[in-house]
């Protein structure tokens, strides 16, 4: 007898709280690009430091740090604001922006790991503290409301090195105005290492009377180009993927590697993932599956993952085949339910709080051999999802065509995000998989909502995961879309 089980979850959603950010790439080239470089203090880049502790209500202005110790009141962190907004055009496709510092001093441990965040809100530098953002206004959470890691590096102690960070996404994404009215680029500096009493670095500031000291942003945009949004910015945009693993990470050279699939989500920098054919305990892999693919995505990404398990049978706690859903949104609630006929016949789902929007996302895997079952199935899912609120993301392997019956009767209610992104020109592939397919065929998909009237689809991609040799870490390739949630 076919089954549902619903649960549901209280947490306090903070806005922005979970920022990925947008690569805006280029397609084509036909004109010169431009690069510029901001350092000039005041005018393209003004800074602070914040301080834990007893010092977490006090602004420091006149020093550029980091540290990480067990002493709250020593705790620092560093922030950047640099003029995007008036030194590269609205719009413009930017293809490079590079982050450079200079090592003033250090403790006496020769390397710490620096991470580069966003800063999800605005700051002021006179004002901001490790408690406020500016004066009276708090941040969400104390120490600078941290987005995305954009990236990290070895820094040394040495007086005089240099360290380079990549903050291309962050700053392609800020130009292109996805991120609100305001076009500047804000980053904080974060300790990631253990605590240490010598982690301590300063770094030469903006206020420099040697300007190749500055901290320096370098950025290049142009050539003609059409900007293609790859990542979601957080807060308003939400990028979601769709990925048959293959028997939990088998390749097409037959060899078993989830490594291969988590280095492939990463450089996607998804924020909520359907999984199809993840495994658990059984003859295909010898572990649970969607446990380890949480861990790993946490290891590479350093942020929290969020999980559901939806065993394929309905039999939730056995082994075997099965879907997950992963994200980085916590759950306000979780579903599953059995469909009455199949070989893969369950469908499982999450309610997550996107830009103060509940996004109902649900994943299922159809019946591989029979298309009557799947007939049966597509019916069944369009009823049981009619019972949830809009805004709904229906994603999956569907193992049938996009004129298939029961693809038809999907389409009927809910858009087809390939389609739909070619209508607009915003349909990405590699030139040899003009049409999108995710397989030998298109049959996993991206559906949403034709109520959903906060969702507004923004592009789709089909991955390409060959190497140099053609070999894939599935045999499927992902499937990817960003939405803007308003």
């Amino acid at each position: 007898m076919p089954k549902s089980v619903v649960t549901a979850r209280v947490f306090s959603v903070v806005p922005a709280a979970f920022m990925a950010l947008a690569f805006i790439g280029s397609v084509g080239s036909a004109q010169a690009q431009t690069t510029v470089t901001l350092r000039d203090p005041q005018t393209e880049v003004v800074f602070a430091t914040i301080r834990a502790g007893n010092y977490a209500d006090s602004n420091d202005g006149s020093s550029l740090e980091t540290k990480t110790t067990t002493d709250q009141s020593v705790v620092r962190r560093g922030l950047l604001k640099f003029d995007t907004q008036n030194r590269v055009p609205e719009g413009a496709a930017v293809t490079s922006a590079t982050m450079t510092l200079t090592v003033k001093s250090g403790g006496s441990v020769s390397w710490r790991r620096i991470a580069v965040y966003q800063t999800t809100q605005s700051w002021d530098e006179n004002e901001v503290t490790w408690n406020d953002r500016r004066t009276s206004i708090a941040w969400y959470t104390a120490g600078s409301d941290l987005g995305t890691k954009l990236s990290e590096q070895d820094v040394s102690n040495a007086p005089g090195s240099k360290v380079t960070f990549d903050v291309t996404p962050l700053v392609a994404q800020a130009v292109s105005g996805a991120l609100g009215t305001s076009r500047y680029t804000r980053v904080a500096l974060v300790d990631i290492d253990p605590a240490n009493d010598e982690s301590r670095r300063i770094y030469y500031s903006p206020n420099d009377p040697t300007s190749s000291n500055r901290p320096m942003l370098t950025v290049t945009y142009g050539g003609g180009s059409t900007p293609l949004p790859l990542a979601p910015t957080g807060g308003s945009m939400l990028k979601v993927l769709e990925y048959n693993v293959h028997h939990g990470g088998y390749g097409t050279d037959g060899k078993y590697d989830p490594n291969r699939i988590i280095n492939v989500i990463t450089k996607i920098n998804p924020d909520i993932i359907s999984l199809c054919e993840m495994e658990k305990n059984d003859g295909w892999v010898a572990t649970d599956g969607v446990a380890l693919y949480k861990s790993l995505l946490q290891q590479k990404t350093g942020v929290t993952w969020y999980s559901l398990d939806i065993q394929d049978y309905g039999d939730w706690s056995a082994n075997g085949i099965r879907n997950a859903i992963l994200s980085k949104y916590p759950f306000a609630s979780t579903y599953r339910h059995e469909f009455s006929v199949g070989k893969d016949r369950t469908v499982g789902g999450v309610a997550i709080n996107v830009n103060g929007r509940i996004i109902n996302f649900m994943s299922t895997h159809f019946d591989p051999d029979s298309s009557s079952n799947r007939a049966i199935q597509a019916r069944e899912l369009v009823s049981y999802a009619s019972g949830f609120a809009e805004n709904r993301i229906l994603l999956g392997d569907f193992n049938d065509q996009p004129t298939s019956a029961p693809m038809l009767t999907l389409i009927a209610k809910y858009y087809d995000g390939w389609a739909e992104a070619k209508k607009i020109g915003a349909a990405y592939s590699p030139p040899d998989n003009p049409n999108g397919y995710t397989r030998n065929s298109r049959i996993d998909y991206l559906l949403y909502s034709r109520g959903a009237a906060n969702l507004t689809l923004r592009s789709v991609e089909v991955v390409e995961t060959r190497d140099s040799n053609g070999v894939m870490p599935s045999d499927h390739r992902p499937l990817v879309a960003t939405f803007t949630v308003q």
